[in-house]
């Protein structure tokens, strides 16, 4: 039997682009370019991108301090691409 260093509760699941995409309210096909330029923390498997909900939570927080608040959508934020 294989000995993980974190139990199976405190696992986080992976979200596929469509779902990570929603959490923040950007198209699928953004969330994945800013993921292959490394901007985001994004997981490539395969052809596909995977993302922690915490990845995003993350960027977006650092997106917010750098705005100053919180309601500034991420999109408005000049070169958001990276930030």
């Amino acid at each position: 039997m294989v000995d993980f260093p974190h139990s199976l509760e405190s696992f986080e699941p992976f979200l596929d682009s469509e779902q990570a995409a929603a959490l923040v309210k950007i198209h699928p096909k953004t969330l994945q370019r800013l993921a292959r330029i490394g901007c985001v923390h994004g997981y490539r498997i395969g052809k596909l991108w995977r993302f922690r909900a915490s990845d995003l939570s993350n960027w977006v927080d650092k997106a917010a301090q750098m705005t100053g608040s919180g309601a500034t959508p991420v999109s408005a934020i000049p070169n958001y691409s990276c930030l």
